[in-house]
């Protein structure tokens, strides 16, 4: 009988036949160890202490163990480094020139009830003070239990052999192992190790320090060292576990140069080599565990180590045998579970999920809700938010330039001025379509340049990307065609629509309205995100698949008939009648017969003198179409095959990330160069060389009287009541995404002041006659995300552990100053989850939160719901009530609040959030803060990931 045995806490143990194993009564212990998930409550005083330490504020020192086993060589025996550890297991392979991949550790269940007895009857040293590994070992020899002591000869033997220079596997790069290969016909094999039968050294060799392994090792990490082996002059095993008072360097004992903390030695008779070193593997597998090696650190007596020994055992959980590859390596999980959840006194396992479950549904609400702190709270005074913003924020004022200081923001200004560019020139593109280049790109380039520039210095949350969106998109073209169809100036009637929510923002502020964010569930925001990217994604289709109508497809072209392809320049000035007859053709379709007219005019040419082109190839410009597609398709999958290159297991980690952080840059020029050599007449930006408005019609200042009827002026606040909710949703729905818990921010949110900020360029941008610019959720987030921190040293197979947000002024505004700048450089610058679900066998979908604890139908239908809602806002919007859309957006707000009639409390609260009065009144009550404190810490690392069901939008 055999089963596989996988920890919580990641280790997986293959245990052997249950009638083998001691039976756990045996043993002086006094924590009863029940097998297989009955719980344990250890007495032991150290366990309690460890179990009830505040884990954030306590984090043990990460420890490198190292396995050294004894074996038997052509020279004699020799120590040599068989597998290591940080957090999870590599292992020296067969052919000893390589380690393993890090794995999970996967152990025999006899080798850990083999440990324990070890440390019940084996020597035992805790706090032991000794300065060399020579003193250790002379100590834990004479220190045997009483009637276990060793004879005088076996203590210089057994001290001898310990005394051995291990043989380690040194990490080398790929170019040492070629220069190695190299020399190797003339040195012979290259060794990096001492000879077998050399004495430990008491200083660190060079190899040691010279090891590329010791990047990954954090700074204050220490070391443990396990030996193990079978030796033929002992008749019973000796056994040793050592605990120093004061972590010591012990020379030339381990790989990497680091101070020792722990040792375990265990030495026996032959033929059990293989028990020993399994015996050994877990202890190394014990001492990853942090909960233990608390326990170890603050062990007093033998019992406490049993103890700790005895609650890891008790996290067990059984897989039935013949289920489980045993050869198969577990692959380190993309996120380790929270300690605090092991360290609970109740785990969440053992209570209630009930679907009734209200208080459970309010916990949930208050850990995925984001903007429920200080930011938010009202304070009953006209501008009284706006003041308490400015107080937070000024503090960090100077830090927001200092904190800039990094490489990686360089990288970010590039990355976040590409995206910022593209987005103003199609945007810009759009506008001049839409309104008779009354706005154009060069005044989205100049509008974009001035608002991002005066909002990354004066506002609240600097990180916060301006620019034109889907929804202003929308409402200018709706308000062009509204002035067409009213005979009204479009810039005046458009000046007052900003003066008037210029005020009615002031209004917003001044009330503190932005109180009203607290009700912006994922619901909303996932409903107004998705709009935006589907606007953002079909006029940009739309505008690629207008290149079939400018560069029409030659349908008719056949090879065959290339000689008869014609484009004849037709003049109708009478001064140029001999040249009437012109045929235009590239030579390799010039027609076979003899012409008596004078050399051909150009295209060109034949275009100034007033002719005109006629013939079924004068509009024909070969593959334009096809490469625009080409161009269009290969820059997105390359720049986002670029930007997965960070987790590729090619080329060194720096090297990755570096490719990582310029992929949009390196995939624009690299395609811009494959256009540049193949030197079609594909469609380029065009950019006035002069600093003038595109429609030469209108000035830069717009006058608000004159034009229009002097009652447009009132009645234009009727339209900027529906652009001020415009405005008031798409930058606050950003601002919710931008500050939300998982991002880590520190220097807090200004949600008052970025309105008013916002609110106070609609003055200017209207007065001029620029776009008018909020929040863009989709490029804010790629700017997050090029400002990630992570931590810089991590365990083989261990993700960059998450530190935060380099939070700072200085990119948006060099961005931003880069966007003018580019004015005068025109000859440079020519819910998808749970839909899938809906199509998804149950036995395939994936292990999601939210499927565990709400009914698959009613994810079905909250799906459903919220796809319907999407689909209504793009009707309206495509419609001739376009105009009332804004409103449309607000009253997903109600219908969230509708929805609280549809779905129980505990179901919205995995499915979305439940809404701030809701889930206030359903937190009350000691269950629900005790369930809160546990759920809280073990899905904070599951966060960026998993936090619910939501619509991924892409940042690329």
């Amino acid at each position: 009988m055999r089963a596989h045995v996988p920890g919580v806490d990641g280790v997986a143990l293959q245990a052997a036949d249950a009638s083998s194993q001691p039976r756990p009564e045996e043993g002086n212990h006094e924590a009863p160890y029940q097998a297989f998930g009955c719980s344990i409550f250890p007495s032991s005083t150290a366990t309690a202490a460890a179990l009830q330490q505040d884990w954030r504020d306590t984090a043990c020192p990460l420890l490198f163990i190292q396995l050294n086993q004894l074996l038997s060589t052509p020279a004699g025996l020799e120590w040599r480094e068989t597998a290591r550890w940080i957090k999870f297991e590599e292992k020296v392979e067969d052919g000893g020139e390589r380690w393993s991949a890090p794995h999970v550790p996967a152990l025999l269940l006899h080798s850990l009830f083999q440990l324990r007895t070890c440390l019940q009857k084996g020597t035992l040293l805790l706090d032991l003070d000794a300065p060399s590994f020579k003193e250790i070992i002379d100590k834990a020899l004479s220190g045997q239990p009483e009637g276990a002591e060793l004879q005088p000869e076996l203590r210089e033997r057994l001290a001898a052999l310990l005394l051995l220079q291990p043989r380690h596997q040194h990490t080398q790069s790929p170019l040492r192992l070629l220069a190695q290969l190299g020399l190797a016909p003339c040195r012979g094999k290259a060794k990096s190790w001492a000879e077998p039968g050399a004495q430990l050294s008491e200083t660190p060799l060079e190899e040691q320090l010279r090891n590329r392994f010791k990047k990954k090792v954090p700074p204050g990490s220490e070391a443990a060292h396990i030996a193990v082996g079978e030796v033929e002059f002992l008749e019973k095993p000796f056994t040793a576990f050592i605990r120093l008072r004061q972590a010591v360097a012990l020379g030339s004992l381990a790989e990497v140069a680091l101070p020792s903390r722990f040792l375990f030695i265990l030495l026996g008779p032959q033929a059990k080599e293989k028990a020993y070193h399994e015996v050994g593997r877990a202890m190394a597998t014990l001492l990853t565990d942090e909960l233990f090696q608390r326990v170890a650190r603050q062990a007093e007596h033998r019992r406490d180590l049993i103890a700790g020994m005895e609650v890891f055992l008790d996290e067990l959980t059984v897989l039935p045998p013949g289920k489980w590859d045993l050869n198969a390596r577990i692959p380190p999980p993309r996120c380790l579970p929270s300690l605090h959840r092991r360290t609970a006194v109740h785990p969440p396992d053992r209570q209630s999920h009930s679907n009734g479950d209200t208080a459970a549904g309010g916990d949930r609400a208050n850990l995925g809700h984001p903007c429920t702190g200080e930011e938010l709270e009202r304070t009953g005074r006209l501008f009284g938010g706006l003041l308490q913003d400015i107080r937070r924020k000024a503090p960090w004022y100077c830090s927001d330039f200092s904190d800039a200081l990094h490489p990686q923001c360089l990288s970010a200004v590039l990355y976040i001025y590409l995206a910022t560019a593209t987005n103003a020139i199609t945007f810009g593109g759009m506008l001049g379509d839409a309104t008779a280049n009354m706005q154009g790109v060069l005044e989205s380039f100049l509008g974009t340049a001035f608002a991002g520039f005066i909002f990354c210095l004066f506002s609240g949350q600097p990180l916060t990307i301006l620019s034109s969106t889907g929804p202003m998109l929308v409402f200018e073209r709706l308000l062009f065609s509204f002035s067409q169809d009213h005979s009204l100036h479009y810039l005046e009637f458009r000046l007052w629509i900003g003066l008037w929510v210029a005020f009615f923002g002031v209004v917003l502020v001044a009330t503190e309205a932005s109180h009203l964010v607290r009700y912006f569930t994922r619901f909303t925001e996932e409903g107004f995100c998705a709009l935006i990217s589907l606007i953002f994604i079909y006029d940009s289709l739309k505008k690629m698949l207008s290149l079939a109508d400018t560069f029409p497809i030659n349908w008719q072209y056949r090879l065959d008939n290339v000689t008869s392809y014609s484009c004849v320049c037709n003049l109708s000035s009478p001064g140029h009648s001999s040249a009437g007859n012109n045929t235009l053709l590239p030579s390799a379709m010039a027609p076979q017969q003899p012409s008596a007219a004078p050399a051909g005019l150009s295209r060109s040419q034949c275009l100034e003198r007033g002719g005109q082109l006629l013939g079924t190839s004068c509009q024909y410009v070969p593959d334009v179409t096809l490469i625009s597609f080409l161009l269009f398709g290969g820059t997105f999958l390359s720049c986002s095959a670029l930007k997965r290159f960070r987790s590729s297991c090619y080329f060194p980690a720096g090297v990755r990330k570096l490719v990582s952080d310029f992929a949009i840059i390196l995939a624009i020029l690299a395609f811009c160069a494959v256009d540049a050599t193949l030197g079609l007449e594909t469609p380029k930006l065009l950019v006035p060389s002069e600093l003038k408005p595109t429609n030469p019609g209108r000035g830069w200042i717009v006058s608000p009287f004159g034009a229009n009827p002097w009652w447009v002026c009132l009645v234009s606040a009727v339209p900027a009541v529906l652009v001020t909710i415009l405005i008031f949703m798409d930058q606050q729905i950003t601002a919710v995404i931008l500050n939300r818990r998982e991002y880590k921010l520190q220097k807090g949110a200004g949600f008052h002041l970025d309105l008013l900020c916002v609110s106070l360029l609609m003055v200017a941008t209207s007065a001029t006659g620029l776009p008018w610019y909020v929040s863009a959720t989709v490029i804010s987030l790629a700017h997050m995300e090029s400002l990630r921190k992570e931590s810089e040293t991590s365990a083989p197979g261990e993700q960059p552990e998450f530190l935060g947000i380099r939070e700072q002024r200085l990119t948006g505004i060099a961005v931003f100053i880069l966007m003018g700048l580019s004015v005068f450089m025109a000859p440079i610058l020519k819910l998808t989850d749970r839909v899938r679900l809906l199509l998804m066998p149950a036995k395939h979908q994936p292990d999601l939160a939210y499927l565990r604890h709400v009914p698959l139908r009613r994810v079905h239908l909250f799906t459903i719901i919220q796809l319907l809602c999407l689909a209504l806002l793009w009707v309206v919007k495509s419609t001739v009530a376009a105009i009332i859309f804004p409103v449309m957006l607000l009253a997903l707000v109600g219908i969230r609040k509708v929805l609280e009639r549809v779905f129980s409390l505990h179901d919205l609260s995995w499915l979305d959030s439940l809404l701030p009065e809701t889930a206030t009144g359903e937190a009350k009550g000691k269950q629900a803060r005790r369930r809160k404190e546990d759920e809280c810490s073990s899905e904070e690392c599951e966060l960026m990931h998993r936090q619910g069901p939501e619509i991924n939008i892409s940042v690329n």
